[in-house]
């Protein structure tokens, strides 16, 4: 069974930074992409990034590039986003998700959800 367990949300102030981490199991890590969308109040849910587990190629939205980082522990097969530089409108319930790499994270493609994580910025 694919399990993602999303974790590291919080409060935080503009400027401020925050790691979320997604802890995968069920399937093998190196075969799939694993991704991070966000979705704020009455907004769609938006791909933020995601990282392909074969080799490492990273995509970051337009949004976050430049503050955003993804990257993954193949041993504890864990997927890491570390959010630098945060602004109040990074505020959103963040999900880790799985797609088949050659899907790229899109989100009509994800084979499975982990439960989401709030992340707050405030200014």
């Amino acid at each position: 069974e694919v399990q993602l367990q999303a974790s590291g949300g919080g409060l935080v102030q503009a400027g401020g930074s925050l790691r979320l981490s997604c802890a995968a199991s069920g399937f093998a890590f190196d075969d799939y992409a694993i991704g991070w969308f966000r979705q704020a109040p009455g907004k769609e849910r938006e791909r933020v990034s995601c990282i392909i587990g074969s080799d490492g190629r990273a995509y970051h939205a337009a949004s976050v590039k430049g503050r955003f980082t993804i990257s993954s522990d193949h041993a504890k097969k864990i997927v890491n986003l570390q959010m630098n530089s945060l602004k109040p409108e990074d505020t959103a319930v963040y999900y880790c998700a799985v797609s088949l790499p050659l899907d790229y994270c899109s989100a009509s493609r994800i084979n499975a959800w982990g439960q989401g994580t709030q992340v707050t910025v405030s200014s």
